[in-house]
């Protein structure tokens, strides 16, 4: 069964607790900036690990010492409990 999607009243307030993410093209977006590659890819290392467990899956982008991280659910056609969770879990990991 796909997480239900969220209203947008929902995603706005719930933005109040996701600091440093924003709503960009209808996805929930952050831009993470580490000391260097290493950190960045760190980051996205243990990220993975997180997504692959919840079976939710970032769309991101990496250059050097910046991860862009965008979060939707395709299934549910737009934001989702899924992504809000995800984007907990990546700022709890990006420290």
């Amino acid at each position: 069964m796909a997480a239900p999607k969220l209203s947008d009243a929902q995603v706005r307030d719930a933005l109040g607790d996701l600091p440093g993410w924003s709503l960009v093209d209808g996805k929930l977006h952050r831009e993470y900036r580490f000391d260097d590659f290493v950190g960045a890819f760190g980051f996205m290392s243990a990220a993975a690990l997180v997504a692959e467990r919840m079976n939710h899956h970032p769309e991101w982008f990496n250059v050097y010492n910046k991860v862009n991280v965008d979060l939707t659910t395709h299934d549910a056609g737009g934001i989702s409990p899924l992504d809000l969770e995800l984007a907990a879990e990546l700022d709890r990991l990006a420290g």
